[in-house]
């Protein structure tokens, strides 16, 4: 399969290197430290799309979810197994666990879709009319603010529940329970993580889709049509349950307040350039800021807006 081509997002940001490199330059007699080399930054940038690109991605086709469900890939999209998925959550500063069974993602530094299951056993629904929004949300506040003391102990960046996207729904015909929240880094950015749960006969498929805010609305056609491709494999699904298997301990309450120490993160491109800078001088520092934002004002101009997934 031939490799793809760089998608317009990534010549954009090439663009944005060679541009900053020519403002750093002329800057630098005044900064405390001289910035790297142009090789070195440029050198960085390649080999964090090279190893993006080489995590085992399958491009068609249904592929499997361990050994509980499969699911299709989109058109556009692209899936890597469990091993690819965490080290692309670590690439991008998360920590990830052990129960990733793999992650859609479109070409470049599109969103996330990332597949994890919880064998708990089968999940009773009888709390689908009493979920208290409230409670919740200060559960997933109180839970991420305690995740950031391990953040902070592994030289990562905090992160913030702001509040919520969508609010916790049940689908009684479907069997899924639904959420989103709105998570913010320590400069204000925000990334949207909508939540699934996929209750089955064994356990829950947790599903996360991880996006830019404004790219929420366009995305959900997309992520419904993934959710609805999905399928537990035979003898899996919530429907099969049988007298005598595995019951879970907690409902769909705890299922939700559950995720709050877990949110991911996901840094545009831009924003993971930012690092490459990190060790400049103060007045150098100030500088890459103003060159990024009338960097994107020039973008915008050249390229119009982001092209839509």
């Amino acid at each position: 399969m031939n490799k793809p081509k760089l998608p317009c997002s990534v010549l954009k940001a090439l663009f944005g290197i060679l541009f900053m490199t020519s403002l750093l330059s002329a800057y630098g007699q005044e900064t405390t430290s001289a910035p790297p080399p142009d090789a070195d930054r440029e050198a960085r940038m390649k080999a964090m799309i090279d190893k993006i690109e080489t995590l085992g991605w399958t491009r068609s086709g249904q592929v499997p979810l361990g050994n509980m469900a499969q699911v299709t890939i989109p058109q556009g999209w692209r899936f890597t197994g469990p091993q690819g998925t965490r080290d692309l959550l670590k690439l991008f500063d998360n920590m990830p666990g052990t129960r990733e069974l793999g992650m859609l993602t479109t070409e470049g530094l599109g969103p996330w879709v990332i597949f994890e299951f919880d064998d708990c056993g089968y999940v009773k629904d009888d709390e689908k009319d009493s979920l208290d929004a409230d409670a919740l949300l200060k559960s997933h506040q109180e839970g991420q603010e305690a995740a950031n003391e391990e953040r902070k102990n592994l030289g990562m960046g905090a992160l913030h529940v702001v509040g919520w996207a969508v609010p916790p729904r049940f689908n009684d015909q479907t069997k899924n329970l639904e959420w989103a929240l709105r998570i913010a880094d320590e400069d204000g950015d925000e990334t949207i993580n909508y939540n699934t749960r996929l209750l089955g006969r064994h356990g829950v498929m947790e599903v996360e889709l991880v996006c830019d805010p404004s790219e929420m609305q366009s995305l959900m056609p997309q992520y419904q049509a993934i959710m609805n491709a999905f399928q537990y494999t035979q003898g899996n699904s919530y429907a099969e349950y049988r007298a005598g298997d595995k019951m879970a301990e907690y409902g769909l309450t705890a299922l939700i307040a559950g995720g709050g120490a877990v949110a991911a993160a996901k840094m545009g491109l831009f924003a993971k350039l930012g690092g490459l800078f990190a060790k400049l001088g103060k007045g150098a520092i100030v500088l890459v800021v103003a060159a990024l934002a009338g960097l994107k004002s020039l973008f915008g101009k050249l390229f119009g807006r982001r092209e839509q997934i």
